[in-house]
């Protein structure tokens, strides 16, 4: 069984910030050079032709409110996402009436975009998105 680590953390205090490889300190991990890969030689991260690298740049700012936005509920495809999102939606309605919630299905397989068209979508008439996986 391989394990794979997260390359980068997300931090909205911080941005982005690289890891220096391996498991985190303190998380009794092997040793680097035994996770699967040829001693000496970075491993972990998504297979050969999956994903790239994060962009870089500010994250966006934090709402002060979420009162008269729009927020995307993009469920990704994965098993239980789409249960999820309409949960949330249905929260939404009857917690935060004033907020517009708008469900979208990411195209394409669940670990890769295919087009762009849904990401335009949400920057042009969105205020925010949760992008959620479920299992």
């Amino acid at each position: 069984m391989t394990i794979q680590l997260l390359d980068t953390v997300i931090s909205p205090e911080a941005g982005v910030q690289k890891n220096t490889g391996g498991p985190p300190s303190g998380t009794g991990g092997p040793p680097r050079g035994l996770m699967g890969g040829p001693p000496g030689r970075p491993t972990g991260g998504p297979p050969p032709g999956f994903g790239g690298p994060l962009p870089s740049g500010p994250m966006a700012k934090r709402l002060a409110t979420l009162d008269k936005k729009t927020v995307y509920l993009v469920d990704t495809g994965f098993g239980g996402s789409y249960q999820f999102m309409r949960q949330l939606q249905k929260w939404f309605a009857e917690n935060m009436p004033s907020v517009t919630t708008i469900r979208k299905r990411k195209p394409g397989s669940v670990f890769m975009d295919d087009n762009n068209e849904l990401w335009e979508e949400v920057k042009v008439k969105g205020n925010a998105v949760v992008l959620g996986v479920a299992g």
